[in-house]
């Protein structure tokens, strides 16, 4: 006999929502970005995003305000408290737009609510339709840890006859959350701006959605890196009109920096011969086995008759760097440091559509439009995702054939997609044309000559060489990425080698053999035939090279806690920091650690390399201060900052800083120490390469610190966490 039991449905745990929030959503930035978009799927032309006393989570409270459709009774009792409704995703599938701005929703799966739970406990929620009831929710989280299931855990859900807030024809939501799950710090809040800078165009601040940050506290916005200061460094500008079968409008603008004397700006628009000579869009395509050039016409009908589709009007606008360093020295600006971090993290090329990004374009990794590829064939001329930063903006209404995949990762990959890539590279390889002139101009008067760094000069001859005497395009191809390959490699060990005599090395011998190598290369590529052997040449040299460089990387990686690592090299200097009486805050230990891909001998090395730094410098300060009979208590802060994918370990001081520009801390035999022989910094930047990690000096105001460590050397070494 069968006994049946009574409990056959699911009795959920009151505590599933908490964790459903700390699973779905990463970080409170993620958090606040779904809020943002449930206010854009509302139909909102703006969310404003007000931070108060963010720092004090006890006190501290975060408000989010949107002018959209709000919500009734209804939606929020049949949506809103019902995790996992598919209302936005049917709305979704079916191509419902919103009324106003004819919008499809961007929120992901409907976890926006959950949004709240990670950035505090409480949330009060008013919403109002237009002809309904202000609708106020509120909700104490922690009622949830407390009731074992989640039908216990209740909240309050009331209808107001009499609106208090959303008065008059007034619509939309205000979500107001308090007890803070986390104390804001400095790096949150930035990191918050960041994330909202990709959601809107860099370029356009106005548009039909817009995101308003504000803050009690503007001091956690100091010194912050944005797009006005990275701007600053950019040599060329363009912004180009793509329509039909041609470019409508072409502007190219290179803009030297006072510093290159010498060097004469330009400006070329679709009034020059040159733009109308190439005006036109052509592709190039294979019919019967032979190359024929064909026009790209953007305006032809991608659908059918009954329901045509086109891609419209294409506004193509970016701005270009150079981030040679020689090139970057003679800029006399500071930021050089944050610029490649910035470059590094959010550049490429992304695509907007009435001014709201569209997913995965242009985020790090993606190289949808194969720009890391092209330049490795082309590497002089050929820009690269970080050297780049680019907006595409496209009209909504026109560009229907461009279909946004199902999962709102992209477009689907059809012929309307192919085309509007085609265009995008026609046009992007114009302005490179343009841009290498201007910047050979630059390398000419400014950048080494032969005599001072002839294995560069001679690499670079040999890359042009290639580049018109070979025609076998695979060959090419094929010898190219080795070249580009060696020179990446020789630059590591170039700098290397000079600090080399401990292991039997000198720089002589291993220069002199890849100077020799090249040489022959240069000869046998200047021969009217191409030998076949050629590219066993080339990788002759790939592997002699990389043997070199070998020698630098033997040092194991393996998983290390990042505070024990710490405390391994506190042990190894605490005896002079007590000697010279200088007091160590360890901040760090209040830290929660992570796992850190590196090797601990070398790690322990580079810590307290930049330690004795600091007490050197320290003691400098003491001896200047007795001399003025000023008391000075001397202090070294090590601090642990944890982020998603790496750890950052500061070390900072509250002597003189840093002497010496930055971009010259890690030369070698660079000192401004009376008697130093410039090799510390240079070591543990050549250790922080090995191990896939950086050494960073960041600028005041970057990270939270005490205004007498901001004024003292900081040092950050940055270190990837061990995958999981």
């Amino acid at each position: 006999m069968d006994l049946k039991s009574q409990k056959n449905f699911f009795q959920p745990r009151a505590r599933l929502l908490l964790q459903l929030g700390d699973k779905l959503i990463k970080n409170e930035n993620i958090a606040l970005l779904e809020l943002i978009k449930n206010s854009y799927d509302a139909d909102s032309r703006w969310a404003k995003v007000k931070l108060r006393n963010v720092e004090d989570k006890n006190n501290g409270y975060i408000e989010i305000l949107d002018e959209g459709e709000g919500m009734d009774i209804k939606i929020i009792e049949d949506v809103w408290l019902e995790p996992g409704s598919d209302y936005k995703e049917d709305l979704f599938r079916k191509r419902v737009r919103t009324p106003k701005y004819l919008r499809l929703p961007i929120g992901e799966k409907g976890i926006g609510r959950f949004g709240v739970h990670k950035l505090g406990s409480k949330i009060e929620l008013i919403s109002k339709r237009k002809d309904k009831n202000e609708v106020v929710v509120r909700i104490d989280w922690n009622e949830f840890a407390k009731n074992k299931y989640l039908k216990d855990a209740k909240f309050d859900v009331f209808e107001r006859t009499n609106p208090e807030y959303f008065k008059g024809n007034k619509t939309g939501t205000k979500i107001i959350i308090s007890n803070l799950r986390s104390a804001w710090d400095k790096k949150m809040v930035r990191d918050l701006y960041k994330s909202v800078f990709t959601l809107n165009s860099p370029f356009h601040k106005t548009g039909k959605f817009s995101v308003e940050i504000d803050i009690d506290n503007t001091k956690l916005l100091d010194k912050m890196p944005v797009w006005d200061d990275v701007q600053k460094f950019s040599l060329w500008h363009f912004k180009c009109k793509i329509e039909g079968y041609e470019i409508k409008e072409f502007l190219y603008e290179f803009t030297p920096w006072n510093s290159l004397i010498g060097i004469k700006g330009r400006e070329i628009t679709e009034k020059d011969d040159y733009i109308k000579d190439r005006s036109t869009l052509v592709y190039e395509e294979k019919i019967n086995g032979k190359k024929k050039e064909t026009i790209l016409n953007l305006s032809k009908n991608y659908g059918d008759r009954e329901n045509p589709k086109s891609i419209g009007s294409i506004t193509f606008e970016g701005y270009i760097f150079d981030r040679d360093k020689l090139t970057l020295d003679l800029s006399n600006q500071q930021g050089i440091a944050l610029l490649k971090e910035y470059l590094d993290e959010q550049g490429g090329i992304r695509v907007y559509r009435n001014n709201i990004r569209i997913n995965e374009y242009g985020e790090k990794g993606n190289d949808w439009l194969s720009l890391d590829l092209r330049r490795v064939n082309i590497p002089a001329k050929r820009v690269s995702n970080n050297i780049i930063l680019s907006v595409i903006d496209l009209d909504e209404e026109n560009s229907s054939a461009l279909i946004e995949k199902t999962n709102r990762e992209g477009f689907i990959e059809n012929e309307a997609f192919n085309d509007f890539c085609t265009s995008i590279l026609y046009t992007l390889n114009i302005i490179e044309t343009l841009r290498k002139d201007d910047k050979d101009t630059i390398r000419r008067k400014f950048n080494p000559t032969e005599k001072q760094e002839p294995v560069i000069n001679s690499l670079g001859k040999l890359k042009d060489l290639v580049d018109s005497k070979i025609e076998n395009e695979s060959l090419k191809i094929e010898i190219t990425k080795h070249l580009v390959k060696i020179e990446e490699d020789y630059n590591h060990i170039n700098e290397v080698l000079l600090t080399s005599a401990g292991v039997g090395l000198t720089m002589g011998v291993g220069i002199h053999e890849v100077q020799k190598v090249i040489a022959e290369l240069n000869y046998l590529v200047t021969e009217e035939s191409v030998p076949a052997n050629i590219l066993n040449l080339v990788k002759h040299l790939d592997e002699l090279i990389e043997n070199y460089s070998d020698l630098f990387r033997q040092a194991k990686n393996q998983e290390e806690d990042a505070i024990k690592l710490i405390n391994g090299a506190v042990f190894n200097v605490e005896y002079r920091l007590k000697a010279h009486n200088i007091q160590l805050i360890k901040d760090y230990q209040n830290r929660a650690s992570s796992k850190i891909d590196c090797s601990k001998r070398l790690m322990l090395g580079a810590i307290v390399n930049i330690i004795d730094n600091s007490i050197y410098w320290l003691e400098r300060k003491t001896k200047k201060n007795d001399v003025s009979n000023s008391k000075f208590e001397k202090k070294i802060l090590i601090e642990l900052y944890n982020n998603e994918s790496y750890v950052d370990i500061l070390i900072a001081d509250n002597g003189f800083g840093f002497g010496l520009p930055i971009h010259q801390l890690t030369k070698p035999f660079v000192s401004d120490k009376t008697s130093g022989m410039g090799l510390g910094l240079h070591i543990v930047s050549e250790v922080m390469k090995v191990q896939k990690g950086q050494i960073l000096f960041p600028e005041i105001g970057e990270y939270d610190l005490d205004e007498e460590f901001e004024n003292g050397a900081v040092v950050v070494l940055r270190l990837n966490k061990k995958k999981l």
